[in-house]
């Protein structure tokens, strides 16, 4: 029976590259995509760029160009990359869209009516020196909850905890640096505390809707209570203006994810579709968005709320998968493994990366590495050593002995390969989205395949007078399980099927007319070679020149799956990295202080005022280390301050510089002592 799916994959952020982390999720759902389109069935996929936010404004300011002009030279950038990947969207569209502000619009109005948007006045971070309100990604800090350091305003990174940019402990400017002063604002706030959504996400979160993982983390959300969330921001800001609110537009995660519904009502005007068949409550289409995991609460939690009380159906599933990593690590530009998909397609063949990917995916959550010499070898191996053999031992034969055409099959040999296609295994196995267990049993029928022409020998055949027949016969059996492997591969492999098709003169490949055999006498083309092998000298040239074109990071970006993505690919290495040079540390002045004074600060629960002793000179530095020590005892000690941070103005004075301590979960602060010797003034180089 024919099934109508649309499918979705997060909206990559205008305002980055697109790179191998990203491509986990996009090559994931193309599999998937064309695995369903191969079995008839009605299958769309539909994308676009995620292009409002402040980082999109900052960035166009900052080059001296529109954001419209910004998003569009982003967006062909994107579609190059996606194209060079063979990521064949149905329709890869932009928010920045009438669509999409068609469809805010709309469930804004209807969550109005319904009672479930409130306006607030909130007291909200404001940078004094961009003189701009602060969006949540432009705040770090301190987790309320597990308290890591440098922390985004909206979620932990760290714990996954969602909160407001004010939760945050010790919170400063991702713009300027500076701390943030409040300011008091009218937001719009989503009610998803409101006891009907909560009742309603206790019923939809469950599998199918979700993973039995991602249920059990989402129920932990839901149990520990839901926070109403902000959906508005102030000027100035690129995106779209509430109805009758002027100055306040709708917070870019509100319209991403809407962005399917615009990418899909566009498709739909240019294809004659009704969009109603697919979104209206009681549709019979299915409807699945793939993600990653850090983007778990937005769309399990907010989306499917808003949706269901805004008239819309909820999504079908919500697939997501883990993190990638590269030798085991995060990926690091100063390892040269922060590899664009420009990068990577300037050197290896894009289905290399789709296997590998693929061989490593199983439909959970779990993260996946990419070991560069395991990558070599396995793709050596499977595809060229197992797959692509098949055709090369077997085709020269029938092109120089049998003018090109194929005789009669060995049906006994192609038992095995018939047993295969009718339990069905493989087509679950890409179903389920565990394509490491389809391609593990692709490549355990290639190595039935190999086994027979092994045990066969054509090449000894081809040498001895009256086996003609035979040598046809198996050459042509061989070339049969051949074409049937690359039925098994097509999803994964798509273009290397294509060149298949066209060496086998036959139609495109689908599970749909599958093992209807070819005819005695069907003719084949000459043989092309398919795939060469990696050589890993062209991993070491890619990751060395990766080393070698180090950028600085991004603006910061709000919390969706490209910058959070970018965010955790760019994370270092090791805890050392990204390192800085010399000149970056000289920046930094680092001297010798004596504690002069230290008393109480009133009013303060962690500051300590101290009087520090330069040598030719005092500052007073308000530090938090009331917790570890009683001011008198500090009078008389020499210590460690950074000399040239900006002063900081603070309700309880002017803070002058920044003395040093160390802490981490084990306990802290503790203050750094310099050995005996040092003087008050000295410079720590």
């Amino acid at each position: 029976m024919s099934r109508k799916i649309l499918v979705t994959s997060a909206l990559p952020y205008a305002n980055g590259a697109i790179h191998l982390g990203h491509l986990v999720e996009y090559i994931q759902t193309d599999i998937w995509v064309r695995f369903q389109k191969m079995c008839g069935h009605q299958c769309l996929y539909c994308c676009a760029d995620d292009t409002h936010g402040t980082p999109i404004m900052l960035r166009a300011e900052k080059e001296g160009i529109t954001p419209e002009q910004l998003i569009d030279r982003v967006w062909h950038e994107h579609k190059r990359d996606f194209d060079g990947f063979h990521v064949d969207f149905d329709n890869f569209y932009s928010t920045n869209s009438i669509e999409t502000r068609h469809y805010s619009d709309t469930l804004y109005t209807r969550l109005k009516e319904a009672g479930l948007i409130e306006i607030r006045s909130i007291e909200q971070f404001y940078d004094p020196v961009k003189e701009m309100f602060l969006p949540d990604r432009f705040i770090k800090g301190e987790c309320p909850k597990c308290h890591a350091r440098d922390q985004y305003g909206d979620n932990c990174e760290a714990c996954g905890a969602a909160y407001q940019p004010t939760d945050l402990i010790e919170p400063y400017s991702a713009v300027s640096g500076a701390k943030p002063v409040k300011k008091s604002s009218d937001h719009h706030f989503f009610k998803l505390s409101d006891p009907r959504c909560a009742g309603f996400l206790e019923g939809w979160i469950a599998p199918p809707h979700v993973q039995a993982e991602a249920a059990n983390k989402l129920k932990e959300w839901l149990h520990s209570g839901l926070s109403d969330w902000d959906i508005s921001r102030d000027a100035p800001y690129f995106g779209f203006e509430i109805p009758n609110a002027p100055g306040k537009y709708y917070y870019v995660w509100l319209d991403a994810p809407i962005g399917y519904m615009g990418s899909f009502q566009n498709y739909c005007d240019n294809h004659g579709l009704n969009f109603d068949e697919f979104w209206k409550p009681d549709s019979e289409a299915e409807l699945y968005h793939f993600i990653g995991k850090d983007i778990l609460y937005f769309h399990a939690l907010f989306w499917p709320a808003e949706l269901a009380h805004a008239g819309f159906r909820t999504p079908t599933g919500v697939f997501c998968h883990g993190f990638l990593t590269v030798n085991g690590t995060k990926m690091s530009k100063s390892r040269g493994t922060f590899i664009t998909a420009e990068s990577y397609l300037n050197h290896l063949n894009p289905e290399w990366l789709r296997y590998y990917y693929a061989a490593k995916l199983n439909g959970s959550m779990e993260d996946i590495d990419l070991n560069l010499e395991d990558f070599a070898a396995r793709v050596n191996s499977d595809l060229v050593g197992k797959y692509v053999n098949i055709a090369s031992r077997c085709a020269g034969f029938i092109s120089k002995r049998f003018g090109g055409k194929l005789g009669a099959c060995d049906s006994i040999a192609t038992e095995e390969f018939v047993a295969a296609f009718t339990n069905g295994e493989i087509a679950k196995s890409y179903e389920e989205r565990d394509y490491g267990r389809a391609l593990r049993e692709i490549m355990r029928l290639a190595d039935v395949a190999n086994l027979y022409i092994a045990e066969k020998k054509p090449w000894e055949m081809a040498k001895q007078e009256g086996r003609e027949a035979e040598l046809h016969e198996v050459c042509s059996t061989a070339l049969t399980l051949f074409r049937d492997l690359t039925l098994y591969l097509k999803p994964v492999l798509p273009k290397l099927a294509e060149q298949v098709e066209v060496f086998l003169n036959i139609p495109p490949l689908a599970w749909t007319n599958a093992w209807a055999p070819l005819p005695t006498g069907h003719a084949i083309n000459d043989y092309q070679h398919l795939m060469t092998r990696i050589d890993p000298k062209q991993i070491e040239i890619m990751v060395e020149e990766n080393k070698q074109s180090l950028a600085p990071p991004p603006e910061p970006a709000p919390a969706r799956h490209a910058e959070h993505q970018q965010a955790k690919a760019e994370a270092a290495a090791s805890p050392w990295e990204p390192f800085i040079s010399i000149d970056d540390f000289t920046q930094v002045d680092l001297r010798v202080v004596r504690i002069a004074n230290a008393e109480h600060v009133e009013g303060a629960d962690k500051l300590l005022k101290l009087t520090l002793d330069l040598g030719d000179a005092t500052r007073t530095v308000f530090a938090g280390i009331k917790a570890a020590y009683a001011p008198e005892t500090l009078v008389g000690r020499l210590t460690v301050m950074v000399a040239n941070l900006a002063p900081r103005k603070m309700k309880f004075g002017l803070s002058e510089g920044m003395v040093l301590a160390a802490s981490d979960e084990r306990g802290g602060p503790f203050l750094l002592s310099p050995d005996s010797g040092a003087q008050p003034g000295m410079r720590i180089k």
